[in-house]
């Protein structure tokens, strides 16, 4: 019996140790991946950053050409508003002296 308890302490201790570097074997690689993880997140991140950044970029240039074309559109749709005022205008006029 005491032998048979000196094995059992004997392979505790073993299979501790050997749990003991398991477990720091697990701990070390997931330090490893986790580093690993953190560089690929910078990276994404960084990706995502430059993306938005050319996406606004892109944003700003379409806002501005779509205002251009409406202050474009406003202006002829002024200058036509004025010819046909105009042209009412004389209409008017001409047939208030016509009828004098």
């Amino acid at each position: 019996m005491t032998v048979d308890a000196t094995y059992r302490a004997d392979l505790r201790e073993l299979n501790e140790l050997n749990f003991a570097r398991f477990d720091a074997k697990v701990e070390q690689r997931l330090s490893v991946l986790e580093a690993r993880m953190e560089r690929r997140i910078e990276v994404l991140d960084a990706k995502y950053e430059q993306r938005l950044s050319d996406l606004r970029s892109d944003l700003r240039g379409e806002i501005g050409s779509v205002r251009q074309e409406l202050r474009d559109s406003i202006a002829a749709l002024r200058a036509e508003l004025i010819k046909w005022s105009f042209i009412f205008f004389a209409t008017a006029a001409l047939a208030v002296i016509g009828l004098r």
